[in-house]
């Protein structure tokens, strides 16, 4: 699982000139099944976004293809962590430890 921390580096208004895409993005991950949440930070200073992929480059990949990255407006921060515990409600995300 992965936690894609967005933050703005443009005044908001080039941001916001963006948003249509960047949410028809979105859109599109969510349908694909590798967003599971997300939404702005507050302060409004970028965004998360919560994420399942089979690897890191792969999701490295999708984050460089958001309309914020190619539009110059963020970047992004990825962590890679096990999801050990999970709410019942994504249970089925849950990861085993190796080993």
């Amino acid at each position: 699982m992965f936690v894609l921390e967005l933050t703005y580096t443009a005044p908001v208004e080039r941001v916001d000139a963006l948003l249509t895409a960047h949410v028809s993005w979105l859109d599109a991950l969510y349908d694909s099944g590798v967003f599971l949440v997300s939404g702005r930070k507050n302060p409004r200073d970028g965004g998360v976004i919560l994420a399942v992929g089979g690897d890191r480059a792969e999701i490295e990949r999708l984050a460089a293809t958001d309309p914020f990255v190619t539009g110059g407006v963020c970047a992004y921060r990825i962590t890679e962590f096990a999801a050990t515990k999970a709410a019942p409600a994504l249970a089925s995300y849950r990861e085993e430890l190796p080993g």
